[in-house]
This record gives structure tokens, C-alpha cells and sequence, in this order.
């Protein structure tokens, strides 16, 4: 019997269930046909979109916040591989392989430290603050139900009390049911009310202490880090000196593309070389015509080394001193400034100018189209003529004092090893 009564109980209270979500279809069906009033609260319904937007950015916080961590735990792990990578090179006989060790130790400690401290202070702190949403999302949602039982109630009762024929009986049980559906909804819409606006004022004290809690422990973690590289630096400074003579040196990449300038000179040689099996002319005498001065129009760089058996007559010591008439192309101006070209647009920079950079090592040139570089000079970098002549890693420029003093583009250009640079401007 007991049994019996269990399941009817149940099966009383799926179909009430049920009836009550046939009645709220309906009820909403008729209002949105208009033909049902809906009771309205426009204050409520804001304090909702305030909190769907709070429980918005609170998931995206901490959304970003698990990624923070997790790339603190994966910078941990690599600082770890790194310092056991120097443990392991580090050789036995060599000073300060204990204060190296020691330092390895504490870095690994500091991570460990932070990471820890982030969930406590955080991620923990996180997790309790959206924590309370589900449940009020729950209560607005069944505040919203409670609301259209309450209508369902209202139009009811109304409808009953203008009915031609009334039933008493019926006005009565109709009054009694919206006034119990009144009672529940007013008591659910008073505490989230209330609720509501201070959870959403609530949104300001949570975001400041969160991100200085952040700011603080990434401030102290970088102090103490600072401490500990400043040590390694100290025991790597008394390993340089004493095996100083071992010291790495910076090399330029490997040069894969023909020279730009020994291509030119050889094109050139070629050009001019005499034909197989004669020999080159014997220079004309003094006076003669062809021992007028040569007017060259000079769009490429002069060869290094001489020009090629034949190709350029002598000079007589009275015309040495005439120079070569040299036309060079540069970018237009318009009222002082140079048109085209990703330059500065100043007239006291190279055509073309891009940026600076500063030697930061000395470089020795080993072809004649490149810079010889000091440790301190300044080269101002200008783009290649043809794009696909220019290498990996390597750039081309003018040093500011060749250009300052010259100003001729073509005696003074070159490449050079961008790793042995460091932009300034």
C-alpha cells in the first residue's frame, strides 16, 4: 500500500507538472498574439542583462586566466630543461659549477613558488566569485516561470468575474490560486532584487583586487628572478675570464648568392676582354684623339682592382685631374622633400634611406662589395637595387661618416652582416 501510495503521489505530481507547462505554453502563446497582457518590470529586466554581461566577462577572465597559468607552468618547464642543459655542459673543473647549480635549484623553487601562489591568490579567488552565478541564474529563471503562472492566475480570475454566467465557486478557487501565485512570485522577485544590483556593484572590488593580486606576485617573481640571473651572470663573467682565450665569436651568415659587385666586375671584364688569340692595343700617344678624357655615364659601381686589359684608355698627366662625368639617378623632390622610396624624406640621407643601425662587433670585410666595420659605426641602410641580389641576413648601406664626407652613393655603399647590428633609429 505504502508502495502504492508512493507511486501515486508521483504520478500526481508529473501531471501537475506537466499541466503547469501546458498552462505557461499557452499563457505565452497568448501573449505574444497579443492577446494577453505580460507584466512588465523594466528595472528587473536591466538588472538581468547586467548580470548576463558580469557572468559574461567573469567566464572570459578566468577563461584567460587558466591560459595565464598554464603558460607560466609551460615557462617553468623550459626555464627547468634549460638550467639542467647548463648543468649538465657545465664541466667539473670549472669555477662556480656549485653556485650554478645552487642558483638552478632556487629558479626552479621561484617558479614553482609563483605558479602556486597565482591559483591561491587567483585562480581560487576566480572560482569563488562565479561560483554564485549558477545559482542565481537558476532563481531568474524560475522567477521568469513563477511570473507567467502569476499572469496565467491574473487572466483567470479576470476572466471568470466578466464571464456572463458566474460561478462563485470557480471566482473563488480562481482568486485564491492568483493570490498564492502572486505570493511566490513577489517573494523570489524581492531577494533578487536585492541581489541582483549588489552582485553587479560587487564586479568592481572583485577586478581590482584580482589583477593587483596578479601585478603584485608578477612584480616580486621578476624581482627575485632578476637577483638570481644577476648571480648566474656573475658565476659565467669568472668562468669567462679564465678561459677568455676561448671566447665565442659572432659570425656573419654564409653568403650563398654571387657577389653584387664581383658579378658587375666580371660582366664588365667579360664585355671588354679582347678577342682569344690578340692582344691588347698599345695605348695612343699623348695628343691623339682617342686620348681625350672619357665622359662615362656611370649607373653601376667602378670595378675594384683596375679596369680590364683594354677597356679604359690611360691619361696623360695633365688630364688625370679631370674627373669622370658620373650621373646618378635619385628620387624626385617636391619643396625639399624626396619623393618615393621609404626613406625619411631628409636631403642630407642617402636615396632611399630606410633606417640606422650601429656596429655592435667589428667585421672584416672579405669581398670587395662589402663594409669593413668598426665596433660604434653607424650605417645608414638603403634598399637593394635588385631585391634578388640581396642575401639572408645581410643588408646594404653607406657608413654615415663615408656618406657625411662623400655624399657618392656608389664609392660608398656595401653589405654587411645584419647580426653584427643593432637598429637605433
Amino acid at each position: 500500500m505504502a508502495e502504492m501510495g508512493s507511486k501515486g503521489v508521483t504520478a500526481g505530481k508529473i501531471a501537475s507538472n506537466v499541466q503547469k507547462k501546458l498552462t505557461r505554453a499557452q499563457e505565452k502563446v497568448l501573449q505574444k498574439l497579443g492577446k494577453a497582457d505580460e507584466t512588465k518590470d523594466e528595472q528587473f529586466e536591466q538588472c538581468v542583462q547586467n548580470f548576463n554581461k558580469q557572468l559574461t566577462e567573469g567566464t572570459r577572465l578566468q577563461k584567460d586566466l587558466r591560459t595565464y597559468l598554464a603558460s607560466v607552468k609551460a615557462m617553468h618547464e623550459a626555464s627547468k630543461k634549460l638550467n639542467e642543459c647548463l648543468q649538465e655542459v657545465y664541466e667539473p673543473d670549472w669555477p662556480g659549477r656549485d653556485e650554478a647549480n645552487k642558483i638552478a635549484e632556487n629558479n626552479d623553487l621561484l617558479w614553482m613558488d609563483y605558479h602556486q601562489k597565482l591559483v591561491d591568490q587567483a585562480l581560487l579567488t576566480m572560482d569563488t566569485y562565479l561560483g554564485q552565478f549558477p545559482d542565481i541564474k537558476s532563481r531568474i529563471a524560475k522567477r521568469g516561470r513563477k511570473l507567467v503562472d502569476y499572469d496565467s492566475a491574473r487572466h483567470h480570475f479576470e476572466s471568470l468575474q466578466t464571464a456572463k454566467k458566474k460561478d462563485e465557486a470557480k471566482i473563488a478557487k480562481a482568486e485564491e490560486e492568483l493570490i498564492k501565485a502572486q505570493k511566490v512570485f513577489e517573494e523570489m522577485n524581492v531577494d533578487l532584487q536585492e541581489e541582483l544590483p549588489s552582485l553587479w556593484n560587487s564586479r568592481v572590488g572583485f577586478y581590482v583586487n584580482t589583477f593587483q593580486s596578479i601585478a603584485g606576485l608578477e612584480e616580486n617573481f621578476h624581482k627575485e628572478m632578476s637577483k638570481l640571473n644577476q648571480s648566474l651572470n656573475d658565476v659565467l663573467v669568472s668562468l669567462e675570464k679564465q678561459h677568455g682565450s676561448n671566447t665565442f665569436t659572432v659570425k656573419a651568415q654564409p653568403r650563398k648568392k654571387t657577389k653584387l659587385f664581383s658579378r658587375l666586375r666580371r660582366k664588365k671584364n667579360s664585355d671588354n676582354a679582347p678577342a682569344k688569340g690578340n692582344k691588347s692595343p698599345s695605348p695612343p700617344p699623348d695628343g691623339s684623339p682617342a686620348a681625350t678624357p672619357e665622359i662615362r655615364v656611370n649607373h653601376e659601381p667602378e670595378p675594384a682592382g683596375g679596369a680590364a686589359p683594354g677597356a679604359t684608355l690611360p691619361k696623360s698627366p695633365s688630364q688625370s685631374s679631370l674627373p669622370a662625368v658620373v650621373v646618378e639617378t635619385f628620387p624626385a623632390t617636391v619643396n625639399g622633400t624626396v619623393e618615393g622610396g621609404s626613406g625619411a624624406g631628409r636631403l642630407d640621407l642617402p636615396p632611399g634611406f630606410m633606417f640606422k643601425v650601429q656596429a655592435q662587433h667589428d667585421y672584416t670585410a672579405t669581398d670587395t662589395d662589402e663594409l669593413q666595420l668598426k665596433a660604434g659605426d653607424v650605417v645608414l641602410v638603403i634598399p637593394f637595387q635588385n631585391p634578388e641580389e640581396q642575401d639572408e641576413g645581410w643588408l646594404m648601406g653607406v657608413k654615415e661618416s663615408d656618406w657625411n664626407q662623400h655624399k657618392e652613393l656608389e664609392k660608398c655603399r656595401g653589405v654587411f652582416p645584419e647580426n653584427f647590428t643593432e637598429r637605433v633609429q
